[in-house]
């Protein structure tokens, strides 16, 4: 039980951290690139910190993936949702709390904007989270941080505030809405897409290395 906690500790502070990062990257400072890189670098930064304890997920999706594929115990699964949920919630009502800008909700991209943006690096994401952290193949090494902070950068850079809000995580679609950054209904099928690419990958993920 005791062990248990450690992970979901983990997998709250890593979240925290992530979306703390995003709420002020959004509300309070950096825009474009430099945001990106931020945001791209907090979650590397947190899955070198965390990654031996609770697997550094810090993503409902990537926990998804991660039990699809066997490497989280299904009977994990909601523990670890909640408590992303519970990270990522507390750091976006620390931002609204420090904001002077009041920001009202929009939803400026289209549902195929949304999906197809969403999925791909989601998926992305996902992928790159099971192959480098995950595969035998690859175990021991010492670059999966960076492999799947540089992913969320990329997809930050690449249609984040193009195609879609450039989430790839429900807890970060969470905490926009709180931020009031995003309306619920384009944050809804943003968690939606999340989870369908989440459940692609980790199949995609199995086939391959069978």
């Amino acid at each position: 039980m005791k062990e248990n906690f450690k992970k979901y500790l983990v997998e709250f502070i890593g979240t925290f951290f992530l979306m703390f990062t995003v709420g002020s990257v959004v509300l309070l400072g950096a825009n474009g690139v430099i945001g990106a890189i931020a945001i791209g670098f907090a979650l590397m930064i947190m899955v070198y910190a965390g990654g031996y304890v609770s697997g550094g997920h810090y993503n409902p999706a990537v926990s998804l993936a991660a039990a699809v594929s066997g490497a989280l115990d299904k009977k994990q699964l909601l523990q670890y949702w909640v408590a992303q949920a519970l990270g990522a919630s507390a750091a976006a009502l620390l931002v609204c709390f420090l904001s002077p800008e009041i920001i009202e909700s929009s939803c400026p991209f289209s549902l195929p904007q949304i999906v197809i943006g969403e999925f791909l690096f989601t998926f992305a994401l996902c992928y790159v989270v099971l192959q480098t952290a995950v595969a035998e193949k690859t175990a021991g090494n010492c670059y999966y941080g960076l492999a799947i902070g540089s992913t969320v950068m990329v997809g930050a850079v690449a249609v984040g505030g193009i195609l879609c809000f450039g989430a790839f995580n429900p807890a970060v679609a969470l905490g926009l809405g709180i931020l009031n950054v995003a309306c619920w209904v384009a944050m809804g099928i943003t968690v939606a897409t999340n989870l369908i690419a989440a459940v692609i990958a980790a199949l995609t993920y199995k086939f391959i290395n069978k």
